[in-house]
């Protein structure tokens, strides 16, 4: 594998041993993905795979607080009432992913 990548102009860097947080985002997601969802469900085909995966990306980016922005979402949501109404559970992927909000 390697002498294809050389052959082809590209150079590998290899890894120090046993540094699982060269690049922790890409870790921290992985993991999120990997254990709470994946570990769950068995994907019955790619298109299965790929609709898992699609509904967790859209989880992890509209409906989770991010710590890096002072626990607010990456893409806030004007319709969503703060304030009165009833509380309402949003279930995905079976109630793998449950998501609260207000009812308007």
């Amino acid at each position: 594998m390697i002498d294809m990548l050389a052959s082809s102009g590209i150079e590998s860097v290899k890894l120090p041993p046993r540094s699982p947080n060269l690049n922790a985002y890409a870790e921290r997601f992985v993991w999120s993905i990997k254990y709470p969802c994946l570990n769950r469900i068995i994907p019955i085909g790619e298109t299965h795979l790929a609709l898992i995966i699609h509904t967790y990306v859209e989880h992890y980016n509209r409906n989770r607080p991010h710590q890096g922005l002072n626990n607010q979402l990456l893409i806030p949501n004007p319709s969503i009432v703060t304030t009165g109404g009833k509380i309402v559970c949003d279930e995905q992927l079976g109630g793998l992913i449950r998501s609260y909000r207000r009812a308007a």
